[in-house]
């Protein structure tokens, strides 16, 4: 190994990373769902139980000398989870509505990466060097599938489009970044989140389209069967895939 190069916490940005990241942020939407809908536990209390798992996954993952694809994906499955609980409650049981949910977590986002951009100079994955650049990386990223789940929820129902046809607009909205990244000079680093922002709304309306009853538009699978399901294809994209760890700048 060239040891000029100065390995990252993080995985390449490759086709396969794009795929496990759907795949969790559908497992986002289905588990987060099963846990205060199926179960019953509500939104609070499963809000509860997925922060405490972030909380574990994030801690492991900080501590890690280098990078390990489980840790890493683990803790990204705990932001999605805790991102569909933490979006419900606050657009329903606090009563913000989905605009209001939309508004708010945005602005969070937003100011996440400004603070990040004025602490530290970049919000470029190839910076996270530091323990403050990767906890900034982590919060943005929380604030992200937050905010997919309360976007792809008012894409769905508040705007009309369904399930499909909110999947529909947020597919097309990244096949538009890919053509971006392939046939422009934009700003590498402002595609990257904004694909990475869109993956969540998207798995979100998917992860709804299983599990909502038909008379909504969905399938009506369980959403048990269908969070076993996305753990399985996850899990062997990273058996069968192995993943490296980005080169970052030093």
């Amino acid at each position: 190994m060239d040891n000029s190069k100065i390995l990252s916490k993080v995985p390449e940005l490759t086709l396969i990373f794009w795929l496990v990241k759907i795949f969790a942020t559908t497992l986002g939407e289905t588990a987060g769902d099963a846990l205060s809908m199926s179960a019953g536990l509500g939104y609070l209390a499963s809000t509860a139980v997925f922060c405490s798992v972030f909380v574990v996954a994030l801690t492991l993952q900080l501590r890690a000398e280098r990078f390990n694809a489980w840790i890493y994906w683990l803790c990204m499955v705990a932001t999605t989870t805790l991102g569909t609980t933490l979006a419900d409650f606050a657009d329903r049981s606090l009563g913000i509505g989905y605009a209001g949910g939309v508004t708010l977590l945005l602005s969070l986002l937003l100011l996440s990466l400004w603070v990040w951009q004025r602490s530290l100079g970049s919000v470029a994955i190839e910076s996270l060097g530091s323990l403050k650049a990767q906890g900034f990386y982590w919060v943005t990223i929380l604030f992200s599938q937050t905010l997919g789940t309360a976007l792809g929820d008012w894409t769905a129902d508040t705007a009309g489009l369904g399930y499909s046809g909110s999947a529909l607009i947020f597919a097309s909205l990244l096949l538009v970044i890919a053509l971006a990244y392939f046939f422009t000079q934009i700003s590498r680093t402002l595609l990257f989140w904004a694909a990475f922002i869109l993956t969540r709304p998207l798995g979100a309306v998917v992860g709804d389209f299983l599990d909502k009853p038909i008379s909504s538009g969905g399938l009506e699978l369980s959403r048990y069967s269908a969070s076993a399901a996305l753990i399985v294809l996850m899990v062997a994209c990273l058996c069968l895939f192995k993943q490296r760890a980005a080169v970052r700048a030093h």
